[in-house]
C-alpha cells in the first residue's frame, strides 16, 4: 500500500449524517438456518448489514421492521427485505459512539428494478 501524504485530509465516513435505501437479500443470509433460528438469525443479519453499509457500532432496528421480519413466524422469513439506514447523530453526551444508525422498513409493492437510493433528510 502507498504512504499517505501530509497535507492530504482523510474524509471520514463516519462523520456524515446520511441516510440511504436498501434491498437486503434475507434468503442467503439465512439459508442453512434451522427453523427456530431463522428470525433471530435475520435481525442479526440486518444488524450486521448496518454495520458493515454504514460504519457504526451503535445500530437501532424499528419495531416495525422487526414486527415484518416475524410477521410469518420464527421460520418463514421475507426473502427480501427493502430498509431505510439513517445515520445520525448520538444525542447522548456520555456514550462512546458520536454516530448511530437507525433501521426502518419500507414497504413495497415489488423488488424489481430497485436500487440503493440517497434519500433527502427528513
Amino acid at each position: 500500500m502507498a504512504p499517505s501524504k501530509k497535507g492530504e485530509k482523510k474524509k471520514s465516513a463516519m462523520s456524515e449524517v446520511v441516510t440511504r435505501e436498501y434491498t437486503i437479500n434475507m434468503h442467503k443470509r439465512i439459508h442453512g438456518m434451522g427453523f427456530k433460528k431463522r428470525a433471530p438469525r435475520a435481525i442479526k443479519e440486518i444488524r450486521k448489514f448496518a454495520l458493515k453499509t454504514m460504519g457504526t457500532a451503535d445500530v437501532r432496528i424499528d419495531s416495525r421492521l422487526n414486527k415484518h421480519v416475524w410477521s410469518c413466524g420464527i421460520r418463514n422469513v421475507p426473502y427480501r427485505l427493502r430498509v431505510r439506514l439513517a445515520r445520525k447523530r448520538n444525542e447522548d453526551e456520555d456514550s462512546a459512539e458520536k454516530l448511530y444508525t437507525l433501521v426502518t422498513f419500507v414497504p413495497v409493492a415489488s423488488f424489481k428494478g430497485l436500487m440503493t437510493v440517497n434519500v433527502d433528510a427528513e
